[in-house]
């Protein structure tokens, strides 16, 4: 099942909106046309001994400090992980990643950690899988998506780099 078949099936509401591929966010600003929400920066993190493994969920144009993070959330040493750990744990390419990644962590290995602004918008701005696309989907949405996946997740004001 694609993740469009699993939205739908599971009563997930969104808006699609295709266009050129993106890899990063400056990319985005140009190439994605305008719309509601908050666009968001994802970044799959792990600690310094790979146990424990994080999708941290951004306003996009946040520089996030991964070692005042690491300190909040008690994992010592966290880094971006590698593009195989990237593929084991969510199945996608660097450039891919979003909130919909965790569709692809079935045994549910992946913490979920929204920035504040991300987690109080009215709108989410995600890729679904692939950067040809941007799905808007509302907060109920993005509930529902958490439910539905079984994810542990956590809310907070994600430190930022000075």
């Amino acid at each position: 099942m694609n993740i469009f078949e699993f939205l739908d099936k599971n009563g997930i509401a969104y808006k699609r909106f295709d266009h050129p591929a993106v890899f990063t966010c400056e990319e985005a600003d140009r190439l994605v046309p305008p719309m509601p929400g908050v666009k968001s920066k994802n970044l799959f993190v792990r600690d310094r001994r790979g146990r424990r493994h994080f999708l941290v969920i951004v306003p996009a144009e946040k520089i996030v400090d991964l070692k005042e993070l690491s300190r909040e959330l008690s994992a010592p040493g966290l880094s971006l992980a590698s593009r195989e750990r990237l593929k084991k744990h969510l199945d996608v390419e660097p450039g891919s990643v979003s909130f919909l990644s965790i569709y692809n962590d079935l045994k549910c290995k992946v913490k979920v950690i929204f920035d504040n602004r991300i987690w109080s918008a009215d709108y989410l701005q995600c890729h679904p899988l692939i950067n040809t696309s941007t799905l808007l989907i509302g907060h109920a949405g993005v509930v529902s998506m958490l439910e539905v996946t079984n994810h542990e997740y956590h809310t907070l004001e994600v430190p930022e780099r000075r």
